[in-house]
């Protein structure tokens, strides 16, 4: 019995290894891709596109829903509520690091990307590569990446000339662009986007911190 709970520990020992190792692996990554993403997101602030360009109030509108914690986190936020499980730094890695994310052990390389990120980036240049790089959902002419892309593909406008409802309705298709449809009528977005709508009015809140579907503003 001994023996076998020496393998055991052996194995968990080795197994630990081997999550670190992919976690730094992340980690690393982003280091060495940190010049080209910094140039990258600057172009992007300086074309109006970044955070500070989607209106009065309506970065931190989004951010409440999206992560709230994102100003203070140095990537990963396991307490926030609402927050859930993958903070917008997390969901950017996602998207550079990954040709195709798999959920599961993939997470933990994610998790290591984002730190890096958090290290070599600040969070105004955080914010416009996620912005340029966030799936809206299906548009008049295919599918859509990107929140300025979004608005201009179905309003016609950029977010800052949004309506509070329009502006909304983009944040509402965030959680789930394959299955919401921003080009008419559907009930489940605007479930949605009311649910939002009592969170930034301050009545109702998050029941946890995976509550990412506002159940607890239903």
């Amino acid at each position: 019995m001994s023996r076998i709970l020496r393998y055991l520990a052996l194995g968990g020992a080795l197994l630990l290894v081997l999550v670190v190792a992919y976690g730094a692996k992340g980690y690393f990554d982003a280091l060495h891709d940190a010049d080209e993403l910094r140039q990258r997101a600057d172009r992007l602030i300086a074309a109006g596109l970044g955070g500070s360009d989607l209106g009065p109030g309506r970065l931190n509108l989004l951010l409440e829903v999206e992560d709230p914690a994102f100003a203070e986190h140095a990537g990963i936020d396991f307490t926030t509520e609402g927050a859930g499980a993958t903070t917008v730094t997390q969901s950017l890695s996602k998207r550079l690091a990954f040709d195709r994310f798999r959920p599961g052990i993939g997470k933990i390389r994610q998790t290591g990307y984002a730190v890096g990120l958090e290290k070599r980036l600040d969070k105004a240049q955080i914010m416009a590569l996620w912005l340029d790089t966030l799936e809206m959902g299906r548009g008049p002419d295919g599918w859509m990446t990107g929140f300025y892309r979004a608005s201009d593909a179905i309003f016609k406008r950029a977010p800052a000339e949004l309506t509070e409802d329009e502006f909304l309705r983009l944040v509402a298709v965030l959680i789930a662009p394959a299955t919401y449809d921003l080009r008419g009528e559907d009930a489940a977005l605007e479930d949605r986007v009311g649910r939002i709508k009592r969170l930034v009015a301050a009545q109702c809140a998050p029941v946890n911190h995976g509550d990412v579907w506002l159940e607890g503003c239903r």
